[in-house]
């Protein structure tokens, strides 16, 4: 239930990492433009009529298009939060929310503040029953709830670049019907940014299972991956090393860094130079020697397969293939 409504006075410029007090009541024609106004105004462009309040966080629920990965909220990710509310007494900087209709479950959906409504649900879990979830209620469309998100959750550093990544893409799908430089000009941002970004969102799955956390996958890695996607020939290398990374994982139990992946799956694609005697080695899926191979002028290629490699005929047949076309 609402302890009452609460007038929020920071503007948009103030830090959006820090918790900042709510004031309280002053009279209505003293009240400050609310920061959440703010990023309405800026998002469709007029003032939206809100409310601030105190609910339930149970009666919340995040927004189908929110930019948080539930699966990365636990009390390490979010110990800052805890730590600042714990320090507060409450939380200070409410979330956007919108109210729902015709929910037996849920009165509000979570539009920007997801981590700060998990944080409150900790607490109450965790000895303190008495926090409650500070929200400021909107009345957006759809479009108008991505916007208001996104400028209040792009200058965090908290936010991976996939999380984002997965946002835009389903945003620019629903909302500006796959049209990039319509996007960019609605978020005011540049169209090769937005590219970029979006190629995060676009790595193939096969190349997306090499890393140990999505999270740390950024934009600088995709750049460097990405265009090595189109060729079959360089995805049909990395895919081979994706899967021996896999293996490599499974068997120690311990994960490369995302830099390191990226690195081999990198590495994958560039083909040994031709040697004039000695044998190159050829490793598959499972990160095992499954082909040697020697080259010279006069007598051509030398193929060797290593018993008991663990490697497919089609396996084999496709690093020779490589060879040959490379």
């Amino acid at each position: 239930m609402a302890k009452g409504n609460r007038g929020f006075g920071s503007s948009l410029t103030e830090g959006l990492d820090d918790e900042i007090d709510v004031g309280s009541p002053a009279p209505s024609e003293s009240i400050m433009a609310s920061r959440s106004q703010s990023l309405a105004r800026i998002a469709a462009g007029k003032v939206v009529t809100d409310r601030t309040e105190w609910v339930n966080p149970a009666r919340c629920r995040p927004w189908r298009l929110h930019n948080r990965d539930l699966d990365h909220l636990n009390e390490e990710s979010c110990r800052d939060l805890i730590d600042a509310f714990l320090s507060a007494k409450k939380q200070r900087i409410p979330a956007i929310v919108r109210r729902l209709k015709d929910d037996p479950d849920y009165d509000f959906e979570i539009i920007a503040g997801v981590r700060r409504w998990w944080t409150v649900q900790w607490l109450r879990e965790h000895h303190h029953p008495e926090y409650e979830y500070l929200v400021t209620i909107q009345n957006v469309s759809d479009e108008e709830a991505f916007r208001v998100s996104d400028i209040e959750n792009r200058s965090r550093k908290d936010i991976s670049d996939w999380e984002r990544a997965k946002e835009y893409s389903r945003a620019l799908e629903e909302f500006y019907d796959s049209n990039q430089s319509e996007m960019a000009e609605h978020l005011k941002i540049s169209r090769s940014w937005l590219s970029r970004l979006l190629d995060v969102a676009r790595l193939p799955a096969e190349i997306v299972n090499a890393f140990p956390d999505t999270h740390g996958i950024t934009v600088r890695i995709a750049r460097d991956i990405k265009p090595l996607t189109s060729e079959k020939r360089t995805l049909d290398l990395m895919v081979a090393e994706s899967r021996a990374i896999v293996a490599e994982r499974d068997d120690l139990g311990t994960a490369l860094p995302a830099p390191e992946v990226a690195k081999r799956l990198i590495r994958a694609t560039v083909v040994p130079a031709k040697p004039a005697g000695g044998e190159v080695e050829v490793k598959g899926a499972a990160g095992k020697v499954i082909l040697r191979y020697a080259h010279s002028a006069r007598s051509g290629y030398t193929f060797k397969v290593p018993a008991r490699s663990g490697a497919s005929a089609t396996e084999v047949l496709k690093a020779i293939e490589a060879i040959l076309t490379s």
